[in-house]
Parts: C-alpha cells; structure tokens; sequence
C-alpha cells in the first residue's frame, strides 16, 4: 500500500543542523505553521514580501496559508515547482524556508524565500535555516546556482543572505502596495556558499531528486 510520501516525496525530507530541523510541510505541520503566521511576522507598518499576504486577518491569513501550500502541492512538477519546509527550533515550528523553480531538470537554478515567527527573529536562526537549506539543496538536489531577493528597506534579510555568501545582482524598481521599491537581486554559488557550524544531516532526499526530474 502507498505511503503519503510515496505520493509526494517532499514529505519525507528531514534535515537536521544542531537545534534546528527542516521537515516536509505535512498537514500536520501546516496547521502550526498557519498558527505561528497568524501570531505576527512582521510590524504592519513594514512589508517584506513582493505579495503582502501577511496582511491578512487573523482566520483568512490562517485559511489563504493552507490554500496557497495545498495548492503548490497539487501543481508540483519538474519544470515549476514550489519546495517549502517547515523550520523546528527543539521541536518547535518556528517558520518555514522555500526554493521555487522552474524547468529545474535544464537551468538548475531556483529562487529561496523564508519567514520566521516575530518572537524568533534577531536570533541568528534565519542564517543558520538557510545555511542547512542550501547545503540541501547544492550538496543532495542537484542545484547549481541558487537566487534571493530583498527590498533594500530588509537590511536583516540581506544581512542573512551576505552571511550566507550571497552575491549582489541587479537593483529592479518595482511596485510595491502601490508605491516604487527597491529590489536587490542575489546570487548563491557552491563557490561562494558560507557553510553552517553545524554537520547538516539529511534523509529522503533521493526520492524528491526523483520527483524534481533528475
């Protein structure tokens, strides 16, 4: 009989670094990462995201959260595919990290993007989760380049990205909740990766590198 990760593979990622853990976003999951987004990202007053989700009432930001992960679910495939893992500090869901990607089996490249619970930030922990996540990616998933972007008024989220090795690109102009913003492009190379502290262990990964084609 079928396991639901045979299914969907992406469920049977686990990835430990210290105290930090990235798992497949289950359902289970979910519904505590649906719970953490509604207690608060960001001050109203900022905008991190290129879509403002995060500005949802509490209830719709929950419901819209589930929909958007269920709905990269169902659509998931080689050539344009959405990656999100839960992130656990000591068991704990504390936020979520993604790479999104498109005709991955040809360009080897994608797009990260991550969020952390208010009461998590200013930690070190949004280093140390994308640290983990690349080594994932670069070392057991077949990535060759790896992209970010933050506005330039998210000195912390390009403070993550600097840490971690990447390389500016490109400034891109574009709007923002109907006003301009600066966008600062990024780039990430085995070359240029900066490695965690922690040894990065990982399981199930051969059968999601089946499911993204290679």
């Amino acid at each position: 009989m079928s396991t639901l990760v045979d299914l969907y593979p992406p469920f049977g990622l686990h990835v430990v670094a210290g105290p930090l853990e990235l798992r497949g976003l289950t359902d289970e999951l979910l519904r505590e990462v649906c719970d953490l987004a509604e207690a608060g990202i960001h001050d109203p007053d900022t905008m991190p995201f290129y879509f403002p989700w995060s500005l949802a009432p509490v209830g719709e930001l929950g419901r819209n959260t589930a929909a958007y992960h269920w709905s990269k679910r169902s659509t998931f495939t080689p050539d344009d595919f959405c990656l999100d893992l839960a992130v656990l500090l000591d068991g704990q869901v504390i936020g979520c990290q993604g790479v999104a990607a498109k005709n991955f089996p040809v360009t080897r490249t994608g797009e990260t993007g991550s969020w952390l619970g208010r009461d998590f930030q200013g930690r070190g922990l949004g280093t140390a989760m994308r640290q983990a996540f690349c080594e994932l990616l670069f070392d057991h998933l077949g990535f060759e380049e790896i992209t970010s972007a933050a506005f330039l008024d998210n000195p912390a989220s390009l403070g993550v990205s600097r840490k971690v090795g990447y390389r500016p690109t490109a400034v891109q102009r574009i709007q923002r909740q109907g006003e301009l913003a600066l966008n600062q492009g990024l780039v990430l190379t085995p070359e240029s990766f900066v490695r965690g502290g922690h040894a990065v262990e990982v399981t199930g990964a051969d059968a999601v590198r089946a499911f993204i084609g290679l």
